[in-house]
């Protein structure tokens, strides 16, 4: 049987906020979200990115938000697959 290793986390957006991570239960389950604010952060940079070109800074930063997505989910389905019975 193999374990699988968490994403890397190369680098945290320098813009990361206080509180941008919330963890809420679902069914006695934590899960880990990014915030409200970090979320509207990234469907406004989503939405600039589909109407002009992102600069190189909002690029790497939605990269970086990529990447701790990635993460959150990871330790989302860990901490489902180690409730189940």
């Amino acid at each position: 049987m193999s374990i699988a290793l968490p994403p890397k986390l190369d680098h945290l957006p320098e813009t990361l906020p206080e509180g941008a991570v919330c963890i809420e239960l679902e069914e006695g389950i934590p899960v880990f979200r990014a915030s409200s604010s970090v979320q509207a952060h990234i469907e406004s940079l989503l939405a600039k990115q589909q109407t002009t070109t992102l600069s190189a800074a909002e690029e790497q930063e939605l990269d970086r938000y990529e990447e701790i997505d990635d993460y959150l989910s990871f330790v989302n389905r860990t901490l489902c697959n180690l409730s189940l019975p």
